[in-house]
Parts: C-alpha cells; structure tokens; sequence
C-alpha cells in the first residue's frame, strides 16, 4: 500500500499532515511511505528526517502520485491553474485532508468524476472509539492557545499583575465565550499568563471545566436553559434565547480587555454573540480574537482573515492559528491520520469498509457519487 505526503500548496500554511515519528509505526502496518520534497520543511523536519524515519522523498509530485493508493494532506486539494493537485490524484484512490468549511460543491464533483474516496477529517464523530483521530479538536487546541498570545501581543496592556518601582500594573480580564476544545485551551493559556479570567458557554456541562482551570464562569441566569445538543456540542438557540444571550453578553463584556469567542455549530453558521453595540462600548485597546470568522464569526464585525478596528477595538478573525505552532499541531495531526489510517487496512491490503460508522462518517466521496446532501464538506 502506497501513502503520498503533499507538500502544502498555500504559502500561510506550514503544517504537514505526517510528522516522520508516524512513519515507521505506519510501515509497520503495511505502508510504503513517500513525502514530497519540502513536505515538512516548515513545520521544522527536514527530508533528511523523513529519509531517516525510513520514508522515501520525491522531488517529483507527479511521479510521487502516479501509483499512490492513498494521499494525505492538510488543506483541501487545488483544482484547476498550475498549481492543480485534483487533477493528479490517481483515479480511484483515498484521499485524506480537511475538507471545509465552505468546499464548494464543484470540488466534490471533481473528485467523485475521478473516483476517489475523499475523507473529511472534519466528519470524524465524537465517539469514544474515535478519540484518537479527533483532528478538529487537536487543532482547536492549537488554536485556542495560539489565540491568547495573538491577542497579548496586541493588548496595549501586560496580562499579568505586575508590581515595579513604577507602580502596579493590574491584570488583564479576559472572557472566552465557548467552553470547547478551543476555548477551554484558551482560558488555561491565559490564566498561564496571569490574566484574569471569565469563561462562558451555554452547556451546564462547562460550568465545571472552566471552574477547574481556575476561571470564572459567566452565569446567564438559566436563560438559555441547558443548551447541550448532539455530540456534545452546543445546539441551535431559539430566537428569544438569542435575544436574551446577546443582552446577557453586551452587559457583561464590556468590562473585558480581550475577548475570545470559540463558539461553532457543525453544519451551521457560527452564533453570533458580540454585537456592533457591544464592541462599541468597549474600552479603546480592546482585542476581541473570533475562532468562528470561517464560518461567519461570532462578532459582528469579524472579517476572516483580517484585521478590522472600530472604536479603538482591534478584532481579529485568524483562520491559520494552528500553523503558528506548526510542528506541535502537525504531530497532533499526524497521529489523528495515522489512526484513521489504521481502519483502512484489512488483511494486508486497502479497504472502504462502509459497515465502519467512523469510515462511513467521514467518507464524502465514493464510487463516483458525492455522498453528503450539501457540498459543505464537514
């Protein structure tokens, strides 16, 4: 069995979707492993790692392609231009990569009239058998503690308290809305660096993980009730809840220095939670870092990708957070495919068992058909 690692093609991203610590445990398990040249390079693993690791390098993509069973990456393929990656993936062959949000329709298409077998790994289900290959919550991870250091060394304050000959500074207040993967690693990073911190999430169920990370936990009085829906992630709010969360938030975040929002639901929109009000009445220097922006943010004003200013409120909408710590997050990565992997093989050779509800799950393309209802891709 063949395995293809791409080189990324965007120049923001730096992961790779295969650290050469996975490579030998990978043929063990019968897997002949092949790394594009450079593959690794900016996650901090040069090819020499990989040869080392015993994986063979090509310099040559196409000819790294031509006999692939299975090519990995980290961001969706490339259709189409000179730098098409669709249109040299052998016809037939598995494909793992992220795959939204917003992977249009077209892409799908493509890849179905190819013959893959294109697998989302934002599709895998928050199962207990499937822990090992949570690839969305491994990089939340990154995410969440990459968004507290973007946001303090943008905040014109110190996070900590500080006592000098010239005074006491006091600590930052920050609040992060949405006590997931993402938002609980954000809350622990920044009460790492000393800043004051509040969380908040509709579950019931968060109350007590924020608390045990030594936070604060935003009470909205029960209005919402217990918002928990299926999976484990928060449901859908009802248009009175929503009325009542966006009063509860605009009176209380104010008083924060910098606000992180982490809030998601698979499939839909991302809520929205701080108003162009809100924002407005916060104090000029402000930082509000949205992890939504993708999936049209939790703020207002969120941009993805960029950075807006209004009032003297910086926010931020990053979309690469996890390639900042690009080799920790890649290792996290690695591990999450390799274990997905590791259901691909049956018996020595390469197999779509589609009576496995986790390859079921993630499989959007297969035997020419795209198999989701929406080209949404995750």
């Amino acid at each position: 069995m063949r395995l293809a690692v791409l080189r990324e093609s965007d120049p923001k991203e730096r992961r790779v979707a295969l650290a050469p610590a996975h490579v030998a445990p990978l043929a063990d398990a019968g897997w002949k492993v092949s790394v594009e040249e450079g593959a690794g390079l900016r996650a901090g693993w040069d090819d020499g790692a990989y040869r080392e690791a015993g994986a063979g390098v090509a310099a040559d993509r196409s000819a790294l392609l031509r006999d692939a069973d299975c090519v990995i990456k980290v961001r969706p393929p490339v259709s189409g231009g000179e730098g098409d990656e669709v249109g040299q993936l052998p016809e037939g062959c598995v494909l793992v990569s992220f795959l939204s949000p917003g992977t249009p329709a077209s892409l799908l298409d493509e890849l179905a009239g190819r013959g893959v077998s294109a697998m989302a790994l934002e599709r895998i289900p928050r199962t207990t058998r499937a822990q090992r290959m949570d690839a969305l919550s491994s990089q939340a991870t990154a995410a969440g503690y990459r968004a507290v250091l973007v946001a303090a060394a943008r905040l014109p304050r110190f996070f900590p308290m500080l006592t000098t000959a010239a005074g006491t500074m006091r600590p930052a207040k920050v609040t992060v809305l949405g006590a997931g993967v993402a938002g609980l690693q954000a809350i622990a990073t920044a009460r790492r660096l000393g800043a004051v911190v509040q969380g908040y999430d509709i579950r019931a169920a968060a109350a007590e993980q924020v608390r045990s990370l030594g936070a604060t936990f935003l009470e909205d009085d029960g209005s919402a009730g217990d918002a928990e829906g299926e999976g484990g992630y928060a449901r859908a709010l009802g248009a009175s809840e929503r009325d009542r969360q966006l009063a509860f938030l605009g009176r209380h975040l104010p008083a924060a220095d910098v606000v992180v929002t982490t809030a998601q639901i698979p499939g839909k929109p991302a809520p929205l939670l701080v108003t162009r009000e809100t924002v407005e009445r916060m104090r000029p220097g402000s930082v509000v870092v949205d992890l939504a922006g993708e999936t049209g943010g939790n703020c207002e004003l969120s941009v993805a990708g960029e950075e807006v200013r209004h009032h003297g409120v910086t926010i931020l909408a990053p979309v690469d957070l996890p390639s900042g710590v690009a080799q920790h997050s890649s290792q996290m990565l690695g591990t999450n495919v390799s274990a997905l992997l590791a259901l691909l093989v049956g018996e020595g050779s390469l197999r779509i068992d589609l009576e496995d509800d986790i390859v079921d799950g993630v499989l959007v393309t297969h035997a020419g058909t795209v198999r989701i209802a929406e080209a949404e891709g995750g």
